[in-house]
């Protein structure tokens, strides 16, 4: 897993629970991810699937892409399509992926890039994996966020951030057991680079075999923890918890994951995705790629979709548009 790391966790900051920070966060419920499919046929784990929605605001969706490892022909993406009333936050762990919208926005992430999309009043983008990865095949692997925006913000014009994997604020834990890569918002003053309309916390951590973190998280934010791979437990009553499930936590001052002392050889540790955001608490109408407050909004979208007003598809292929990033 190349995603951003430090040769040395013990030089870098610490994160550190205080002693008055002493309501740990329990889990108010457990799932499993179902699979599924998305785009051209990529698989997917669906991190939200059967989880209350008032739970997860605001956030909208959770996609774990892959982990895959495609042979020669079979990487796949999206085609052109639409969006409205949200962010995409796209974090490439392994792999490659190229991303353009008709806003002017796009470009290549690898191990460790998030691209953030702010939708906005719409706009149309693609997704797919390099054509020379496309004939090479190799290891596939990230997530997709949906974050909501509020609505005073849904009609904003489009906004891209290409965010680089060394941006990313690093930081560990007392011991070093833990290594905390933070891409937007901040845990104990350690920042991520990601500039969000809605207030959130996005960390990836990796956590050692054996090892427990205890992490500072702010009391009006919701607080979700969804395991990439590995085994461990979660919260202060320190339930099991393993690849592909989503824990949601309930109130409280602090987060504690910790790690079982034996992992897979294929994933040497547990690898979490903690998130967390302050709800918006509004109504929400959804439909396929538009997120908005009415009915009568979506269906105005796909309207405005389906005239053009969301922009029309370039003539030119991706590649010649942006570039891609060339083999070793």
């Amino acid at each position: 897993m190349p995603a951003v790391t430090a040769p040395d966790w013990t030089v870098l900051p610490r994160v550190i629970a205080r002693p008055t920070q002493t309501e740990d966060r329990s889990v108010r419920s457990l799932t499993t991810a179902p699979r599924g499919f998305e785009g051209e046929g990529f698989p997917v784990h669906r991190a939200f699937a059967g989880v209350d929605p008032a739970a997860l605001d605001p956030f909208i969706h959770l996609d774990q892409m892959g982990e895959v490892d495609y042979a020669p022909g079979e990487p796949k993406g999206t085609s052109w399509h639409p969006h409205r009333g949200f962010e995409t936050v796209t974090y490439m762990i392994d792999g490659v992926m190229d991303h353009a919208d008709t806003h002017g926005g796009g470009g290549t992430i690898t191990d460790g890039d998030t691209q953030w999309m702010t939708a906005g009043s719409g706009l149309l983008h693609i997704e797919a994996p390099p054509e020379w990865l496309v004939s090479k095949g190799g290891l596939f692997h990230g997530l997709q966020l949906w974050v909501n925006l509020p609505k005073a913000d849904k009609w904003l014009p489009p906004h891209y951030q290409d965010i680089r994997g060394a941006q990313v604020g690093l930081a560990s834990t007392p011991d070093a057991g833990a290594l905390l890569r933070v891409i937007a918002g901040e845990v104990d003053g350690v920042a991520g680079p990601g500039s969000t309309r809605t207030p959130m916390t996005m960390v990836h951590a990796t956590v050692l075999p054996g090892a427990e973190m205890t992490v500072p998280w702010r009391t009006d934010f919701n607080a979700l923890v969804y395991v990439l791979s590995g085994d461990g437990h979660v919260g202060r009553d320190r339930r099991p918890i393993g690849s592909g499930q989503l824990a949601v936590l309930g109130h409280g001052e602090t987060i504690t994951v910790g790690a079982a002392a034996r992992q897979e050889s294929r994933h040497p540790a547990l690898e979490v995705v903690l998130l967390g955001g302050l709800p918006i608490r509004e109504p929400i109408a959804w439909a396929g790629p538009f997120v908005m407050n009415t009915r009568a909004e979506v269906l105005q979208a796909f309207e405005d979709f389906q005239k053009g007003r969301l922009g029309t598809i370039p003539t030119v292929p991706h590649a010649q548009v942006h570039g891609e990033l060339g083999q070793d």
